[in-house]
């Protein structure tokens, strides 16, 4: 855990202990959940800044954490990581409850939550992490991810030089040989373009390899592994290397017709 986690988890457990004090003691799980999910809702910058301190945040899965209805069936990256973060937390102060015994323990060492209690936690309503104002996938400049992306145009135009027959197995190969997948390489362009924190699984995830519960940061290489062959395919149109449809698509054969799936 980096220092700037730590720091934020104590911060959290010293409200829920101020907020038990001046209530009388009372509903430990209730003010447990309130206080996580009012402190570790975080901004998309704030949590940028998170990952960027401590990348294995993006090894996170959603794992039944999400909390959020309209999050549940296909989290964005954003709400996987923050529901980690607020579960950990939540795990946490229920610790604490039980040592200051403001709650009990049954003879398995389960923590015993009044069932009243349980039946009346709020609804949780997430943050739209698509909903970032700066910095977004398109903006100019010499952005890690504008570099990244440059480099593989070029890889990509020196193949197609030798090889314009196939040019959407190179854009594939290319595609795939440059996007990054480490956390460590991620968090520094999740700090650039935020805007990556609202992405989704959206089917560009083997679903059987993952169980349908990817990793957040896999779900980033993914889009970008897409992004990056849509743009290398528009290369090889203007290249003459790809013909397109009507409504501007890139005409492929029948074993070619799927999209990139990250496996």
């Amino acid at each position: 855990m980096s220092q700037q986690l730590a720091d934020l988890m104590d911060r959290v457990r010293q409200e829920y202990v101020r907020r038990m004090q001046d209530n009388g003691q009372s509903e430990p799980y209730l003010t447990a959940h309130r206080v996580c999910q009012q402190m570790l809702t975080l901004s998309p910058v704030d949590l940028a800044s998170l990952i960027a301190d401590d990348p294995k945040l993006l090894s996170a899965r959603a794992s039944e954490l999400v909390e959020d209805p309209a999050e549940m069936e296909n989290p964005s990256v954003g709400v996987i990581v923050t529901s980690n973060i607020c579960a950990a937390a939540l795990e946490g102060l229920l610790v604490v409850a039980v040592n200051r015994q403001w709650l009990e323990v049954d003879s398995e060492d389960r923590i015993m939550v009044d069932a009243w209690e349980l039946d009346n936690v709020p609804a949780v309503k997430s943050i739209d992490y698509s909903d970032v104002d700066g910095p977004n996938l398109q903006q100019a400049g010499a952005s890690q991810l504008s570099l990244l992306f440059n480099a593989a145009e070029k890889a990509y135009l020196k193949q197609l030089s030798e090889a314009a027959h196939d040019a959407y197995q190179l854009a594939l190969q290319v595609s795939s040989d440059y996007v990054v997948f480490a956390p460590e390489d991620l968090a520094p362009l999740i700090v650039e373009n935020p805007l990556l924190l609202g992405l989704r699984a959206d089917g560009l995830v083997d679903e059987e390899l993952f169980e349908g519960d990817p990793p957040a940061g896999l779900i980033v290489s993914a889009h970008l592994t897409e992004m990056l062959l849509q743009q290398l395919l528009e290369l090889a149109h203007e290249q003459g290397a790809l013909a397109l449809d009507s409504s501007g698509q890139p005409i492929l054969s029948d074993s070619e017709e799927d999209g990139p799936i990250v496996h």
